[in-house]
């Protein structure tokens, strides 16, 4: 095992620096009395009359230093939309790094310009824009200081950059109606920005390297609104689809077509209601395949946009991460609510959905978030309303106390149900000190006893320590049909701790961070009987250019309650308990060249057995325009009883062409040696208008076993959002 804590007093030592100023950075918006025209120059009159806002200081790596390059913000306001003109000086500007121009891009890659708006003025939650350069864009909906961040939230609003000799600049337009917010209300806002050939990563309100832009309470103030209204927001979105299906091993196309429609409605400034009828989510992205090993079901996050937008609300769990994982790791132990539930079976074909709707925002002093869906009669899955009601009451400066309900109805036999409901707290006791708890309650028939689940953690996120400390206790009779999780009858007590040293000799050599650490899960059933146990233990070594090593060694004992099969084995492994030790190496590159990878490589025991193992992509992107990556996913292992070897791999290739910032094409094939399956999966969309787009989709399924015809499919899909 690694001795992951001998740390010299040098390095134990350093102390955070402090970086919230006296006083909250204030930041005034001035009346546009002129025209503004978004096209990156910031040459229109009416920026004569904006303040000019600067001071930006570091977080990575030096934090609270000078950023090393200035940059000047301006905010203007015409009673419609807020106008943020940036100017980005670089001092070389000429080695900009701009790896993408996809909506939606990853924002850890490339030189970025972000804005974070919290409208509410609660300190908990907002909006975040983000551009490059070449002016892609990227927003997110931020809940809970980075409990939840959803990537797939989508805003109307427009961004235009400039190249100059001196930088790059940034000029934003965003509409009142894309945020929500109270009239007369406290608003708050922060600013970051990325310059990637240093990994350097800087912000107008400081926030430590602990967190990132997600953590609003450290946001200035944005003052000079208090006139403005949002006004009527009613958004009508229909869509159509029409396409041809082939079944795997038919020979005959069946054609299909649907029509369906999305509306948004402002109930109240701060309150909306969205509502679809008919929806269909043939664009979305499909699954990447994964090699599983283990006893328990594999995870796939939810992808489909009506469920992803305002899904932070309806989170109950662990408190945000570190910055080197910004959002919650799935809690695979229990997910309390997970959408994946409605409108797909449990092998993952979509079950058709009736209608929907959503009413989420903030009323008389409380988040609400209220979801009803229902689906039609499908093989296998009945007709069922699913309903969850969030209500969450902030407290202090950014604590909150909240209530769930969830639940499954059949709706043709009132004896089919599955109810859930429960409390949660998340405490800030100190300003990197998080309490997060929560108690739950189900109700099933024919089931009495031990319907309860409940979690509490302790988590310390600081510059140099971090750490955690919790307990999960699930009851033997608990059921929650909106849930991802396990096993029930089951106490977890978890530690995961670390330290994050600077040493200044780690600059001679390449590196910017070390990070010892240690990751210990205990898992017992009611009797105080060990079914599963895990350490982990590892360092990883961070370089300045944001690529990272990390050795671990990972000892663990699982209680196998079924007989396992794994691939090309004829015999399962038999019930019992297994205990192995195993060895990983994980490696990133800089992914911000043109040439970079990912490789996790794992060898040693393996249940009763041993393994060697590699998952490991290669991406290859020459310009903002085009990108490829190859992965494998590879075990080899030998189960020393029944005494049989096996192996298991998947391969895939996944590539993307963005053809402007509005049109895109991406492609994934995977290969299952496993099943000798190939799955291909193309995807063409054209966002023709601001929350309107052309898909076209192609799907293909093959064995290449027998000569059996491939399932195929295309499907073309055209929606048109009219705004009023």
């Amino acid at each position: 095992m690694l001795c992951v804590f001998s740390i010299s007093t040098t390095m134990a030592s350093q102390a955070p620096v402090p970086v919230q100023p006296a006083a909250r950075r204030e930041i005034v918006v001035a009346q546009a009395t002129t025209p503004v025209v978004v096209d990156g120059a910031l040459t229109d009159a009416a920026w004569t009359a904006a303040i000019p806002t600067e001071g930006f200081v570091q977080s990575e790596p030096f934090t609270g230093q000078p950023a090393t390059e200035r940059t000047t913000v301006r905010m203007l306001f015409d009673g419609a939309a807020l106008f943020i003109g940036a100017m980005c000086h670089d001092s070389d500007a000429a080695s900009l790094v701009v790896k993408d121009l996809r909506k939606d891009f990853a924002l850890t890659g490339q030189d970025t310009f972000e804005v974070v708006i919290d409208s509410f003025g609660d300190k908990r939650n907002g909006f975040l824009f983000a551009t490059t350069p070449a002016g892609a864009r990227a927003d997110q909906q931020i809940t809970n200081e980075g409990r939840d961040i959803n990537a797939s939230w989508d805003g109307v609003w427009t961004v235009r950059t400039q190249r100059t000799a001196e930088g790059w600049t940034v000029e934003m337009a965003i509409p009142l109606t894309a945020l929500r917010f109270e009239p007369g209300g406290e608003w708050g806002i922060n600013f970051s920005r990325r310059i990637r050939r240093k990994n350097e990563i800087d912000y107008w309100s400081p926030v430590p390297r602990s967190f990132s832009l997600a953590r609003v309470s450290l946001a200035g103030q944005l003052l000079g609104l208090s006139d403005a209204r949002p006004g009527r927001n009613l958004q009508i979105k229909p869509y159509v689809l029409a396409g041809a299906v082939r079944a795997l091993g038919d020979s005959a196309y069946d054609s299909t077509s649907h029509i369906g429609l999305d509306v948004k409605y402002a109930v109240t400034p701060a309150l909306t209601l969205d509502v679809t009828v008919a929806p269909d989510f043939a664009q979305a992205e499909a699954d990447e395949q994964q090699v599983n090993l283990t006893q328990f079901s594999q995870f796939f996050p939810e992808k489909r946009s009506f469920f992803l937008e305002n899904a932070g609300l309806f989170y109950v769990g662990d408190a945000a991460r570190n910055r080197m994982n910004p959002t919650p790791t799935p809690d695979e132990d229990l997910l309390l609510f997970f959408s994946r539930r409605i409108g797909l079976s449990p092998s993952g074909s979509a079950v058709p959905i009736l209608a929907g709707a959503r009413l989420t925002g903030r009323a008389g002093g409380f988040a609400i978030g209220a979801l009803t869906v229902q689906t039609e009669s499908a093989p296998a899955s009945p007709a069922t309303n699913y309903s969850v009601l969030r209500l969450r009451r902030n407290l202090f400066g950014a604590s909150d106390v909240g209530v769930i309900v969830m639940s499954r109805q059949n709706t043709a036999d009132t004896a089919d149900y599955n109810r859930v409901f429960g409390a949660d707290a998340n405490i800030r006791l100190y300003r990197i000190l998080d309490w997060s708890s929560y108690v739950m309650r189900s109700v099933t028939p024919g089931v009495q006893d031990d319907q309860y689940a409940a979690r509490t953690s302790l988590n310390w996120e600081g510059p140099f320590f971090h750490g955690k400390a919790g307990l999960l206790v699930i009851g033997r009779g608990f059921r929650d049909d909106l849930a991802y999780y396990r096993r029930t009858g089951v106490r977890k007590y978890l530690v995961d701790t670390g330290l994050r040293p600077r040493p200044a000799w780690l600059n001679r050599v390449g590196l910017r961070e070390l990070h010892p650490h240690v990751a210990w899960n205990w898992y017992t059933d009611p009797s105080n009987r060990a079914i599963a146990r895990t350490l982990h233990s590892g360092m990883t070594f961070l370089r300045k250019s944001g690529a990272y090593v990390e050795l671990s060694h990972n000892a663990q004992m699982q209680a196998l309650m079924q007989p396992l099969q794994f691939p090309n084995a004829t015999v399962a492994l038999a019930p019992g308990d297994y205990s192995w030790a195993e060895w990983r190496l994980l490696t990133q590159s800089d992914a911000s060249r043109t040439f970079s990878g990912t490789a996790t490589i794992n060898w040693g025991r393996l249940w009763n057995g041993t393994q060697r193992s590699v998952s490991a992509t290669a991406t290859v992107q020459p310009s903002a325009q085009w990108r490829m990556t190859v992965g494998l996913q590879r075990t080899s292992g030998k189960l020393l009883l029944p005494g049989q070897s096996f192996v298991s791999s998947i391969v895939t290739m996944r590539t993307n062409y963005s053809f402007t910032t509005n049109m895109f094409l991406d492609a994934l094939v995977q290969y299952n040696r496993d099943r000798r399956q190939i799955n291909t999966n193309i995807r063409f969309n054209f966002i023709h208008r601001p929350l309107s787009d052309l898909y076209v989709v192609y799907n293909e399924q093959r064995f290449t076993t027998d000569g059996a015809p491939p399932g195929r499919g295309v499907i073309v899909k055209f929606s048109q959002m009219f705004p009023f």
